[in-house]
């Protein structure tokens, strides 16, 4: 610490005792081994000579603050959380910690749960457990966000769908008593309202039982899933799977060969699509994820002359499910 103090300001304590710094023996030993106390007591002693002002920098005179326009909302201190998602409308969303009891109760179909952070106590912990046990997503938010989709939240926020969901298992009964092979969809990851909706809609005019879609990160029954599927949700079934490559392992286990639509692979006009068939459909962007592709028995591609490297889901599902329905037909 004093072997910082160099320059005109007088002597150092090691000047005035003879002591060059860092020594541990001879006649002033006592002083190099003095606390700091009575080192910064010298230091205070010392006079020190003040700071000259150079004449070739003035000083710069105090800049005023500007004030604050009327017109202008103060600058928020940090990037706020956005309070809406545009998948889930507010036609369908229920506020109020009864009202979201007695919906769970009753078996109506929630696509999301918002619960404020921290709000566990009383009736909350109720709902929440019914909301898990019918593996409902549940997100933790703040509260402000709450506060700007319902005044009267009371610390939850939930979505119910627009339409009743079934079940694999139906699917596959639905099939048995058509007396047809299982023809199914698989969607992983569709996040687009409007592709799921012409999903559906191109899968029950192909003559499919089913439409399966995943829990988490993907678009449910929303109203506008519902109004592009024309109607088709009424004739149509939809199951919403928590595991996508759990369901797939069923199926199989069922006789479903499963088909990937991926970018590269076997042309879609020369597999043999006939019997029971799944159609595995993912996102335009991300594709099929690594755990559904590997457990898909087959991959088949549609041809691209053009510069576009994919098309669009829904028009993807389209033509495969027309292909499937060829193969189906008999012939004549």
């Amino acid at each position: 610490m004093a072997n910082d103090r160099k320059g005109k300001d007088g002597p150092k304590w090691y000047e005035q005792k003879g002591k060059r710094p860092g020594a541990r023996s001879g006649p002033v030993g006592e002083w190099t081994r003095a606390t700091g106390r009575d080192k910064a007591r010298f230091y205070q002693e010392t006079e020190r000579p003040a700071r000259p002002v150079r004449p070739d920098r003035p000083v710069r005179p105090a800049q005023p603050m500007r004030p604050a326009r009327p017109d202008m909302p103060p600058r928020p201190r940090y990037a706020e959380e956005p309070v809406w998602e545009p998948d889930l409308p507010r036609d369908n969303m229920l506020a109020g910690r009864n009202p979201i009891r007695e919906a769970l109760k009753s078996g109506r179909d929630m696509e999301k749960l918002l619960v404020a952070r921290g709000d566990l106590s009383g009736s909350a912990r109720e709902i929440i457990a019914i909301a898990k046990e019918r593996r409902i997503v549940v997100q933790e938010v703040d509260r402000t966000r709450l506060d700007a989709l319902a005044p009267g939240h009371q610390g939850m926020v939930a979505f119910a769908s627009a339409f009743r969901y079934s079940t694999v298992e139906d699917m596959l009964a639905r099939a048995k008593e058509r007396d047809q092979p299982p023809f199914l969809v698989v969607l992983d990851g569709i996040t687009d309202p409007h592709n799921l909706g012409a999903i559906i809609r191109s899968a029950e005019c192909a003559g499919a039982h089913g439409v399966i879609v995943a829990e988490r990160r993907a678009v449910g029954l929303t109203p506008a899933a519902v109004k592009a599927s024309a109607g088709a949700v009424e004739y149509l079934p939809v199951a919403r799977v928590g595991n996508i490559p759990r369901v797939i392992e069923q199926l199989k286990q069922q006789g479903v060969w499963l088909y990937a639509a991926v970018t590269e692979g076997e042309r879609y006009d020369t597999c043999d699509l006939s019997g029971p068939v799944a159609l595995v459909i993912g996102a335009e962007g991300e594709g099929l994820s690594r755990l559904v592709l590997e457990k898909c028995d087959h991959r088949v591609a549609l041809p691209l002359q053009g510069r576009i490297g994919s098309l669009n889901a829904s028009v993807a599902a389209g033509i495969l499910l027309y292909e499937v329905l060829r193969h189906r037909q008999p012939k004549a």
